[in-house]
């Protein structure tokens, strides 16, 4: 795992150099698709940070109503986005009363990421759709950076053939990075602040379940209805010479 030294930036990584025998060079390639939370972190060193990585595209996973700055947030010239395609695909509907009723409880947890696909999985195609009609130097993040976009993350790993032990690891790196933060976002509720040996123990039941998810990626993009096209553009990202 490779971990983004972006000024302000938090839990952010590039999703190349994971290892898979679908690639040429044995591993997932660098600069295509990088993983974080909200982008309203960082600062104006930050972007020139980002756009030194690559950035071209962003997909922004949350809903409409968690977008944009907050108190405590950098203030950025709009200069700064030029030349940046930002895309707000959401993952979820939490106006739903449904989804809202079964998966509010477990929002911080992959536990809720099977009844996402099985409630709203047009949402979900369509963030993986727009993510696959991105310009690569593509970033893809939500508020936290750790449960939708590490759904999102574990599906378009586990589609390039990369190993689940990894995916896993992927996703208990970002649950251990927001672990000491008292705040996600501005205006969402504090969560419990966990040691190292807490977070271990919080993920016992969890890391199955994301090694499973990368494990049926296949199986998961039947029952979502994502198109092979769309499959094989995913996976060229990662793998693609």
């Amino acid at each position: 795992m490779t971990a983004l030294e972006w000024d302000g930036y938090l839990n952010a990584r590039d999703l190349g150099g994971f290892p898979t025998a679908l690639s040429s060079t044995g591993k997932t390639h660098f600069g295509r698709i990088a993983r974080g939370p909200r982008r309203e972190r960082l600062t104006e060193t930050g972007w020139e940070h980002a756009r030194g990585w690559g950035l071209a595209s962003i997909i922004d996973l949350r809903c409409a109503h968690e977008v944009g700055p907050g108190e405590g947030d950098h203030a950025i010239a709009d200069h700064v986005f030029n030349g940046i395609t930002i895309i707000n695909a959401p993952t979820e509907d939490q106006s739903d009363p449904e989804f809202w009723e079964t998966c509010a409880p477990i929002l911080d947890s992959p536990e809720y990421w099977a009844h996402n696909w099985r409630m709203q999985p047009q949402l979900v195609r369509g963030a993986l759709g727009a993510i696959a009609s991105s310009t690569p130097g593509t970033l893809v993040h939500c508020s936290a950076g750790r449960d939708r976009t590490g759904m999102i993350s574990a599906l378009l790993l586990g589609n390039a053939g990369v190993e689940p032990d990894a995916v896993a690891a992927d996703y208990a790196a970002s649950v251990h990075a927001m672990a000491g933060m008292e705040s996600l976002a501005p205006g969402t509720e504090p969560q419990e602040i966990r040691s190292s040996a807490e977070v271990d123990d919080w993920m016992t039941d969890k890391l199955p379940i994301v090694h499973d998810t990368a494990a049926r990626t296949h199986e998961i993009f039947d029952d979502l209805g994502v198109s092979i096209a769309t499959r094989s553009t995913l996976r060229r990202l990662l793998i693609a010479e």
